[in-house]
């Protein structure tokens, strides 16, 4: 493909950059429909008169429906923004960045959408899309998934659809809740996740941090250690990398400790780890649910972790080596790639 690639830029050098402008269009009008021309504008940053052209091709064409209120993709502007996935990911040069952080990371795979989820709302969107897309390949029946809670994840139920029709899965929360938000609890999303693809789903009400004295307690109830083992057993475990100081903040992190993660230079943390730059363990905090260890156990572990803000965290939790897959942005990776050269 990329041999193609290169002969179509030296003799038709302006057909891919039509391809690329035109795929812009449809996909943004995937993306936010309906939208009017002026949006559209907006988030292509093309002219309006660009724009109206063409609009009037691709409706021409039958890849999109004009309304009152805006215009849809049809059926076959979906098909073809599919087809055409793999060819722009090769023209726009995200191929070969996922090369570079696979080989970077030591993974089995990599999967990159363009963007950045921290100026973008929609980029998460597409990590969520292509997350669902890598699990659909995975699954088999009757697979355990296991899910921890963040906005990420919360994404990835959004735009999450039928595994399999014959199949029914099991949601678990990887671990219990830590008091944010209802919407990006774990507990939420596995329930989510399970209505959208007609699946079961097993909940975890406990609180994260925990004493040690109350783990002890709470890890003995029947109801929780029944729950714990189907969690263990998880056949995928789908994870977000958290900003270290960030996440200690949510949790409503005692001062001395928040001084102690900034004297240990903490970047990142995921499963109630912090990690310094290097990827050592500088503090953990005590939760119910899937620890570090674990993962060596588990089948498939997909990290999904985008944004130029995560770059540094995704680097440093990566140098445990416990993941097989990353499904991450374009600003992220670039970011990743600055951070390892440093």
């Amino acid at each position: 493909m990329r041999t193609l690639i290169d002969l179509q830029q030296k003799l038709y050098p302006d057909l891919l950059e039509i391809m690329q402008q035109r795929y812009s269009v449809l996909h943004s009008v995937e993306l936010f429909q309906p939208i009017g021309r002026r949006g559209l504008a907006e988030h292509t940053n093309l002219t309006e008169r660009i724009v109206r052209g063409e609009i009037d091709f691709l409706h021409k064409q039958g890849l999109i429906h004009i309304t009152s209120k805006g215009m849809h993709i049809t059926k076959e502007g979906k098909l073809l923004l599919d087809q055409l996935a793999d060819f722009m990911s090769e023209i726009m040069g995200i191929s070969a960045l996922e090369k570079q952080i696979k080989d970077k990371l030591n993974l089995t795979k990599v999967i990159i959408v363009p963007g950045d989820s921290d100026e973008q709302d929609w980029v998460k969107q597409e990590m969520g899309k292509a997350c669902v897309g890598y699990l659909k390949k995975i699954v088999k029946p009757d697979f355990a998934i296991a899910v921890t809670g963040g906005t990420t994840m919360a994404a990835v139920a959004d735009v999450m659809t039928p595994l399999d029709k014959e199949s029914s899965y099991l949601f678990v929360p990887a671990r219990g809740g830590i008091g944010e938000k209802v919407e990006n609890q774990a507990n939420t999303i596995v329930s989510e996740m399970a209505r959208k693809t007609n699946g079961e789903y097993r909940l975890l009400y406990v609180p994260d941090p925990l004493s040690e004295s109350t783990y002890q307690t709470i890890i003995n109830e029947p109801s929780v250690n029944e729950t714990l083992q189907q969690i263990k057993s998880a056949n995928v475990v789908m994870h977000g990398i958290g900003d270290a100081l960030k996440m200690a903040e949510r949790r409503k992190t005692s001062e001395s400790l928040l001084n102690e993660l900034k004297a240990s230079k903490a970047v990142s943390e995921a499963f109630g780890y912090y990690f310094d730059e290097n990827g050592n363990i500088v503090h953990k905090v005590r939760t119910v649910g899937i620890q570090l260890e674990d993962l060596v156990n588990i089948n498939h572990v997909i990290t999904i972790a985008g944004g130029t803000s995560k770059g540094q965290a995704i680097a440093s939790y990566f140098k445990q080596g416990k993941t097989d897959v990353l499904i991450t942005d374009e600003a992220a990776a670039k970011q990743l790639l600055r951070e390892s050269s440093l």
